[in-house]
């Protein structure tokens, strides 16, 4: 067992050959999209305005989809050229999940292979120890021609979780314990499932939440309702938490149809200084709005700073 994995995959996406799958694939007028999405990241840093010219945005909802469209191709193209070829290639993002039965000295040329195809997408590789292999939070386990399955943790991993005290409504508590129960039931043969949900009952009762709420956020969850059963749901409100407050808000808003989502009071990031640059609103192009004494406003636009065209406003109001 090996996984490969990309180096700095996002960074490193190539936008003209992106962009040339992309036309290939799609109409024009979605390439045109593409490609301004993509051709025009711009971000301000100690004072400074830099443009991305190569890779794609971190953070950016269009990123996964442009490393993953491009990654398809890449593989395609690797795994159709390559003399040997792997039993399973199973990738998620940039890692990748492979089967080799070609022996040690013909996987090193096979990583050889895979990164001579881009200059700029380049892979490290990790093989088993000890007939085992983690890949993202699973920990396969090679058992002869069969492979085992349970969770993965890092050797760091503290089993520190939302404490039962944190002022987080009760709802968002037990949706913790929830999810990790139903990762266990995704990830772990069978055999290994009451082996980690005990580690789980474990952890959270050292977080401080009793046996009775853990025992009902390991239990199954039923299915959630579909879209078309929430359909009735037509707004929702943000409110901070305020324990016996914000409950009773909720209850009432439920009536018609809003749903309450509860959020903390405060964040240690309020606390700390914004890491990245503020931008000033007026020093940017837009449209603005003047109002007059008369009652009537007057509205413009321009591709110039909005405070450099207003300043002339009234350079003009004072001349005459």
């Amino acid at each position: 067992m090996v996984s490969f994995d990309v180096v700095s995959l996002f960074t490193r996406v190539p936008l003209g050959e992106s962009m040339d799958l992309i036309k290939e694939s799609f109409p024009p007028d979605i390439a045109e999209l593409f490609r301004v999405c993509l051709t025009g990241s711009y971000f301000l840093w100690n004072g400074n305005y830099y443009e991305q010219t190569e890779g794609v945005a971190m953070g950016s909802p269009i990123s996964p989809i442009i490393a993953n469209f491009f990654m398809e191709r890449f593989e395609e193209k690797a795994l159709e050229s390559s003399v040997l070829k792997p039993a399973v290639w199973f990738r998620y993002v940039d890692d990748t999940f492979v089967v080799w039965k070609h022996g040690r000295d013909s996987l090193d040329d096979f990583l050889h292979h895979l990164n001579s195809q881009s200059p700029s997408i380049k892979f490290t590789m990790e093989t088993e120890v000890n007939n085992q292999l983690a890949f993202l939070d699973v920990l396969v386990k090679r058992n002869g021609d069969l492979l085992d399955h349970t969770v993965y943790r890092k050797p760091t991993h503290t089993d520190r979780y939302l404490h039962k005290l944190s002022n987080h409504h009760p709802s968002q508590k037990q949706g913790i314990i929830g999810t990790l129960a139903n990762r266990a039931r995704h990830i772990c043969a069978n055999e290994h499932i009451q082996e980690e949900l005990s580690h789980l009952n474990k952890a959270f009762l050292a977080n401080g939440y009793n046996d009775r709420e853990i025992k009902a956020a390991l239990a199954p969850r039923q299915r959630r309702p579909d879209a078309n059963e929430q359909e009735n749901i037509i707004n929702k409100a943000f409110l901070p938490y305020v324990s016996q407050v914000t409950d009773r808000i909720g209850k009432v808003l439920k009536k018609h149809n809003i749903k309450t989502i509860y959020k903390p009071t405060r964040k240690i990031r309020d606390c700390l200084r914004p890491a990245k640059d503020k931008r000033e609103p007026l020093s940017s192009a837009g449209i603005y709005r003047i109002p007059c004494s008369c009652g009537s406003v007057y509205i413009g636009i321009t591709k110039r700073s909005v405070e450099t065209r207003l300043t002339e406003h009234k350079r003009n109001c004072r001349l005459g």
